[in-house]
């Protein structure tokens, strides 16, 4: 949830902003001015039962004295009424309001604004026209489209295979690389209620884009509030909620963690666009990096979250390169986020594989997740931050499009070998001899 104070700096995301903090600026300006009134409501009720405490019960002035004190009680009961409908409607309108960005962050309408700021590797070179991974992966009978399609409809994928063997190696091969760099392996459940979507800002901006379950009954006087479930759209939401409600004590932070997860989504991006093989599905696979620090250190730990992240690609040897996002391209929780784009020949374009986002405070305020500075210090919010340690779907259409050979055949990338038992290379299957 944003930080009140920073109104003028969430302006800088750009004009389609301003409607939603003036309606929170008229509506809080109300609750304030309201506030006001009842405690000046509150010390005349106070004033009224003094004068009371010293008038004879039988007289004219106690009588006009009480009937006062009932007008002012009735008036406050009233304005109390009123001045919880403000809050809440306040408290609304605040968790719908993006991030501030941080004042590094370039300005800028959409993606083309966005700020490349170096490229690692250089990009492979063909004989041939490169293949996409949509072609490769069916020519090497590892990714099935029909068949995901059959069993649950559009944008789902069969890994058969060797699909299979190396999305299960990449998975291995990114945790072992983050939990040696001392991040702390959880596994996650993939069922989260609605506060944990609250909590990391998914919900209630974007409902539309999740996987609900329908309840197998109606709730009953014994259910939690928070009953609904959802399919959990990013590992990022668990993770952060591992510590709601919690305050870390002098010590106790950084905390670093990793986790695999399949994550859903029921919005995919825009009809038509990426639909072509397993760039943009309902299920997917990453693994996530989590991290919970003091304010005054959150930007070097981004960079070196970027650097983690960035740790996966260059040990594949993946030609990528890393942009900041502009104010426009920015998520709407995140304060700083740098993009890991890899390099897809078939598409001969850079393509999102990861983003590292610091997000302040501004996950911490709504998921009451604190530490004290010292002890017996008044505790405060943390400020959290998440990165893709690796989408594993798209890193291995980056394999299959910068490791593919002219006869349809995929080198191994030797860091994955000793996941996959040695092998080198991954060939098509051999028609049967007529």
């Amino acid at each position: 949830m944003l930080n009140p104070d920073r109104m003028d700096d969430v302006a800088r995301r750009g004009d389609h902003v301003r409607p939603a903090i003036d309606a929170w600026r008229t509506v809080d300006e109300r609750r304030r001015r309201l506030q006001g009134e009842l405690d000046d409501l509150r010390r005349s009720r106070n004033a009224a039962n003094d004068r009371m405490a010293k008038l004879d019960k039988k007289s004219p002035e106690f009588a006009a004295a009480r009937d006062e004190l009932r007008a002012l009680s009735s008036r406050i009961k009233d304005g109390e009424g009123e001045l919880g409908r403000l809050e809440v409607e306040a408290q609304d309108l605040l968790l719908g309001l993006p991030n501030a960005p941080h004042a590094s962050v370039p300005a800028g309408a959409s993606s083309d604004d966005n700020r490349v700021e170096r490229v690692w590797g250089e990009a492979p070179r063909f004989d041939v026209p490169p293949r996409d991974h949509h072609d490769l992966g069916q020519g090497l009978g590892i990714l099935d489209f029909d068949a995901g399609t059959r069993l649950s409809g559009a944008r789902f994928t069969v890994l058969r295979g060797w699909g299979a063997r190396l999305t299960r190696a990449l998975i291995n091969y990114m945790i072992d690389l983050h939990t040696g760099a001392g991040y702390d392996e959880v596994w996650p459940p993939a069922l989260v209620r609605r506060s944990a979507l609250r909590g990391t800002g998914q919900l209630p901006k974007f409902e539309a884009d999740l996987f609900k379950l329908a309840p197998s009954a109606p709730p009953g006087p014994d259910d939690l509030p928070d009953h609904d479930l959802f399919l959990s759209p990013t590992a990022e939401v668990q993770v952060t909620n591992l510590h709601a409600d919690h305050i870390f004590e002098p010590g106790e932070l950084p905390r670093r963690y990793c986790a695999y997860a399949p994550c859903f989504r029921a919005e995919a991006g825009p009809a038509g666009k990426d639909t072509r093989g397993l760039i943009r599905q309902h299920q997917f696979d990453k693994v996530e990096l989590v991290k919970f620090v003091a304010p005054e250190t959150s930007y070097d730990e981004l960079e070196s979250l970027r650097d983690q992240a960035e740790r996966v690609l260059q040990g594949l040897g993946l030609h990528y390169r890393v942009v900041t996002l502009c104010t426009g391209d920015l998520s709407a929780t995140a304060a700083k986020t740098y993009d890991l784009e890899v390099w897809l020949p078939g598409q001969a374009a850079f393509r999102e594989i990861s983003s590292c986002s610091n997000f302040e405070d501004y996950q911490a305020r709504r998921a009451k997740i604190r530490y004290r500075p010292g002890a017996g210090d008044k505790p405060r919010p943390v400020h959290t931050l998440n990165g893709s340690g690796r989408a594993v779907g798209r890193t291995l259409v980056a394999i299959l499009e910068q490791y593919q050979a002219a006869d349809g055949s995929v080198a191994v990338p030797p860091a994955l070998r000793p996941y996959v038992g040695g092998v080198e290379r991954i060939s098509p299957p051999q028609k049967p001899s007529a």
